[in-house]
C-alpha cells in the first residue's frame, strides 16, 4: 500500500480520471445520437444499457492495454507505427504521384472538351458520366433525414436506408445570353479565363424564376444593362458540376456598362466586325472567344452569320 503515498501514483491517477471524464463526454454524445430516434419507452432504456456497455468495454480495453505493456519492445514496435503512418501522411496521394510523373499529362475534362480532343458524338455520353459521378460522390446521405442512403436502378436513384425517402439526380438550369444592340454585342471575361478571353455573360435560374426573368437579372447585375426581348436559341448540358445551359439572346436597353467586379473582370460592347476577327484569331489586342463545342461560341457565331 506504500503506492497510496506516492505523488507520482496519484498524479497519473488524476491524469487517467481526467482523459477518462473527457471520453466519457464523447461516449455520452454517441450513445444519444444512437438512441435519439427510439420511441420514448425504448430511449431509457437505450441509453442505460449503452452506458452499462461502454463502461464494461473500457475495463475491458484497460486489461488489455496492461496486458499490452507487458510485452517486450512495445515502445520500438509503437515507435516503428507511428514512423510509417507519418510517411503514408507525407507520401503524395496517387493524383499528386502522377502530375509529378513527366510520362503522364493530367487533363480536366472540360479543358479536353474546349481544346476539341474530345470527339463531338462522345461528349454527351461524357458529360453524362461526370455528372452521375459527381451526383453519386455528394449525395451519399439522405436530405431529409441525414441517414447514409444507398445506389438503386443501375445508379439513377439513391434510396435512405432509415426512411425511405427516393432522390433523383439533379441538374441545374443556367441561363447564358448574348446581350445585343444593334451591330454590336456585349461579352465580358472572368479572372478564371484564358487571358484575352471574353464570353458571353450567363448565370443560375433562382426558385420561382422564368428563364427570361434570369436572362434579363443576370444581364443586369454582372454587367448594369437593363434587358428588354428575350430569345432563346439553344440548350446544352454542362457536367460541371450539373448544369443544363439555356441559350439566349437578349436586346439591350440600356447601353451604359456597370460591371460587377465579384462576377467579372471586364466587360465591353464589341462589333460584329470585331467580333469575326476574335473568332478568325486576328483581333488587333490578341482577344479570342470560347471554343467551337461550347453554347456561347454557337451564340457568338449565329450573331455574326457563322453559326
Amino acid at each position: 500500500m506504500d503506492f497510496l503515498t506516492s505523488p507520482e501514483f496519484w498524479l497519473a491517477l488524476g491524469q487517467i480520471i481526467i482523459i477518462d471524464i473527457l471520453l466519457g463526454g464523447d461516449n455520452a454524445v454517441v450513445i444519444a445520437l444512437a438512441c435519439r430516434k427510439l420511441p420514448p419507452a425504448q430511449r431509457a432504456k437505450g441509453i442505460i444499457w449503452g452506458t452499462a456497455g461502454a463502461i464494461v468495454l473500457r475495463v475491458v480495453l484497460i486489461a488489455f492495454a496492461m496486458t499490452l505493456l507487458s510485452l517486450p519492445f512495445l515502445k520500438f514496435v509503437g515507435a516503428l507505427l507511428l514512423v510509417w503512418i507519418g510517411m503514408k501522411l507525407i507520401a503524395p496521394e496517387e493524383e499528386e504521384a502522377l502530375k509529378a510523373d513527366s510520362r503522364y499529362t493530367l487533363t480536366g475534362l472540360r479543358a479536353l472538351a474546349l481544346e476539341g480532343r474530345i470527339l463531338p458524338a462522345e461528349l454527351g455520353a461524357i458529360a453524362q458520366g461526370k455528372a452521375m459521378l459527381h451526383w453519386h460522390a455528394t449525395h451519399r446521405f439522405c436530405a431529409k433525414c441525414g441517414q447514409p442512403s444507398h445506389v438503386a436502378e443501375a445508379g439513377w436513384k439513391r434510396v435512405c436506408d432509415a426512411c425511405k425517402a427516393e432522390h433523383f439526380p439533379r441538374t441545374d438550369p443556367v441561363v447564358i445570353m448574348l446581350t445585343v444592340d444593334g451591330e454590336r454585342c456585349l461579352l465580358g471575361r472572368s479572372s478564371r479565363f484564358p487571358p484575352g478571353w471574353y464570353s458571353t455573360l450567363a448565370g443560375f435560374v433562382e426558385p420561382g424564376e422564368t428563364i427570361e426573368d434570369a436572362v434579363r437579372r443576370e444581364t443586369f447585375e454582372e454587367a448594369g444593362i437593363v434587358g428588354g426581348r428575350v430569345t432563346i436559341m439553344a440548350n446544352q448540358p454542362w457536367p460541371f458540376p450539373a448544369s443544363l445551359m439555356i441559350g439566349a439572346y437578349v436586346e439591350a436597353k440600356s447601353t451604359a456598362i456597370a460591371i460587377d467586379h465579384e462576377e467579372l473582370e471586364d466587360c465591353r460592347w464589341f462589333s460584329r466586325d470585331e467580333v469575326r476577327q476574335m473568332l478568325s484569331g486576328t483581333h488587333s489586342e490578341g482577344l479570342g472567344v470560347p471554343a467551337k463545342m461550347s453554347i456561347a461560341s454557337h451564340l457568338i457565331r449565329h450573331f455574326v452569320g457563322e453559326g
